[in-house]
């Protein structure tokens, strides 16, 4: 009978070697006749490594002793990684010697679990020093580009890109060559919002792939799955939603072997609304699609948006109550106030699930009281600000939003600074200024924000400073000026390629220090480069333009809603009924009736009277009575002469 170790020896001499299954028994022969074969047991953890089996490669490895183990430090860590134990991978990582830890395979694997791990920096940092290192082996410059790229991408993702290279940022032609290095770098381009460059290297990481001779039909099949799935991504937020709808179809997502693609798939399926508007049906879909197992898990930043999304279909389906407790919880949880995206979304869903997606000024009594229970609560107080905009009361949002800040400074804690000039939240006090044409206020905000941002190194907010920096170089106050110059002076000290920041140096400094804007002078555009074609009589001709500024608001705080004033009706004009155009008008139309010469009195009494107050009539007699006594006298009227005045007598009843 063969000796199980020289047949183990000639098999692992042998280089043409494929099948791990007959090298595995073998092995196991080996270990058979001889169970303290160190390289028996370790040619048997490398077989079952390349066979996929992580969790019997980590049972063989414990049943061999600590001298196996101390033999097989690489492997194990290696079987940790597959296996999903990536804080485990990390000490035995740690715990191999220098030497050990010095070699390329250490050290590339050191970089995979950091990247699994989510530390994406001491990735990039791993993969850097590997590059710029000799002793590559063949092939493995392509591997170390395309690891990068990936990593490049992650760290755009989760808001860490300025720690990057500017040239490693951009995406070249180099990177058009392989499919794999196009499909990292239009993940880059994702990650910047940049969806018309990414739908290019998708384009062609696809055409690429195709055309692949390396690859059979399968491993084309698998690769392409991941390309077309980001593409109909990209392709929905290019708002092509019909080329988005025909691509995400053509996935068939029981096809794709990687659980967190197909979860990813079947998610943009559920967002691109192919799979029906039923919530209750879409949820069961999403949730049998997202449930992970094993060491099949998403990135933070997935599993995020994967969240979130069926916190919008429990909204859907009315699940008002569950969203509160279980939002609420985690929110309570979580570092207060934190400038982060996930737990502000967590707030704008909680206020959703409070006022039963209501919104207008019925959602802001329920949202209000809660804001006093949770005042720290960043999602609800800029839910609350946008109700009071689309309501048109900018006013009172700016006034809930200066509250909430100078809470902040007069906090003792040095974390509650980031959140203060959060480069968000800047903005929209900016944003609420401008709204009421408060220029002062702007450039304040700015200065201090700008001032805060400038001395610290790891955090960026360059968004933030250019525009600072901008703003403040348009006053005519000598501090703005000088404080737009700092700023811009400290952006081309990370970066002398933005042109922006560079620009705004010259202007800063033009006026009193010339030296220090002399060595970026060339690297702009000349003025007359510029102005060349440029017709400035023409210019004169056509006027200067303006742009209206929004006339500035009164700080009084405005009523609820104001009372529509009532439109003044003008009243038809009347005409008489006897109008007749063209003919003259009565001249005594305004006197009273009694005084018109065309006035005639009706009655006896009413032409008596009047023959007594009119010119011509009889003149009645009076005289005058001397009383007795010297009393005085009156006037009394004559009796006229009438005939016959004698009384008739009253006859006897």
């Amino acid at each position: 009978m063969a000796n199980p170790a020289a047949t183990l020896t000639s098999l692992l001499r042998s280089s043409s070697i494929q099948d791990h299954d007959e090298i595995l028994k073998a092995a196991n022969a080996a270990i058979k006749a001889s169970k303290h074969d160190i390289q028996a047991q370790r040619t048997r953890v490398v077989a079952l490594l390349k066979l996929d089996r992580f969790d019997d490669a980590l049972r063989a490895i414990a049943e061999g002793g600590d001298g196996l183990e101390t033999e097989c430090l690489f492997e194990k860590s290696y079987a940790l990684y597959k296996s999903g134990q990536l804080e485990d991978a990390e000490k035995t990582l740690a715990a191999a010697s220098a030497p050990s830890r010095s070699s390329r395979a250490f050290r590339h694997l050191t970089a995979q679990v950091a990247y699994r791990a989510e530390k994406f920096s001491d990735a990039a940092d791993a993969y850097h020093n590997l590059s710029q290192t000799p002793g590559s082996l063949p092939g493995e410059e392509n591997d170390l580009k395309i690891n990068l790229l990936a990593t490049s991408a992650q760290l755009e993702w989760n808001g860490h890109g300025h720690i990057l290279p500017e040239q490693e940022r951009q995406p070249s032609r180099d990177h058009l060559e392989a499919f794999e290095t196009a499909y990292n770098a239009a993940c880059t381009c994702i990650a910047r919002g940049d969806f018309t460059r990414a739908s290019v290297f998708l384009k062609r990481a696809q055409d690429l792939c195709e055309a692949s001779e390396d690859l059979t039909t399968d491993e084309k099949k698998a690769e392409l799955l991941p390309i077309v799935v980001q593409h109909a991504y990209v392709l929905a937020k290019l708002g092509k939603e019909t080329e988005a709808v025909a691509l995400q179809k053509s996935i068939v997502a029981l096809e794709i072997p990687e659980a967190p693609t197909r979860a990813i798939a079947q998610n943009n399926q559920v967002a691109i609304g192919i799979t029906g508007k039923n919530p209750f049906l879409t949820q069961r879909i999403l949730e049998s699609a997202t449930n992970l197992s094993g060491s099949d898990r998403l990135f933070a930043y997935q599993a995020s948006v994967l969240r979130r999304n069926g916190y919008a279909l429990d909204l859907q389906a009315q699940k008002f109550n569950g969203i509160k407790s279980s939002t609420t919880k985690t929110i309570l949880q979580s570092p207060s106030p934190a400038a982060s995206a996930e737990i502000a979304s967590l707030g704008v869903i909680n206020a959703a699930a409070h006022t039963h997606m209501q919104t207008g000024a019925g959602a802001l009594k329920q949202m209000l009281p809660l804001l006093e229970k949770r005042p720290t609560d960043i999602g609800l107080l800029l839910t609350i600000i946008q109700l009071y905009v689309q309501l048109k009361t900018p006013g009172r949002a700016l006034s809930l939003l200066e509250a909430f800040l100078k809470r902040l400074e007069t906090a003792a804690t040095p974390d509650y600074e980031d959140v203060r000039f959060a480069p968000g939240l800047v903005a929209i006090v900016v944003a609420l200024y401008r709204l009421q044409g408060r220029q002062n206020s702007i450039r304040a905000e700015l200065a201090k924000a700008s001032s805060y941002w400038r001395v610290k190194s790891k955090e960026s907010a360059a968004s933030l400073l250019r525009e600072a920096g901008v703003e403040l170089l348009r006053s005519s106050n000598h501090e703005d000026v000088a404080s737009a110059g700092e700023t811009f002076k400290n952006l081309v000290a990370k970066s002398d390629k933005d042109l922006i920041a560079v620009a705004g140096l010259v202007a800063s400094f033009a006026n009193d220090h010339y030296t220090k804007i002399e060595p970026y002078l060339q690297s702009l555009t000349s003025v007359e480069k510029l102005t060349a074609g440029i017709n400035v009589q023409d210019l004169v001709n056509a006027g200067v333009a303006s742009i209206p500024t929004a006339a500035p608001t009164s700080k009084k705080r405005p009523a609820d809603s104001e009372p529509e004033k009532a439109t003044k009706r003008r009243r038809k004009i009347k005409l008489p009924k006897n109008y007749e155009e063209g003919k003259q008008p009565d001249p005594e139309r305004w006197l009273p009736l009694r005084d018109r010469s065309t006035y005639r009195p009706k009655g006896k009494k009413s032409r008596k009277r009047a023959q007594e107050i009119t010119q011509g009539g009889v003149v009645k007699e009076e005289e005058t009575l001397e009383l007795v006594g010297g009393a005085g006298a009156v006037k009394v009227e004559k009796a006229s002469n009438v005939q016959g005045g004698k009384k008739k007598k009253k006859g006897k009843k």
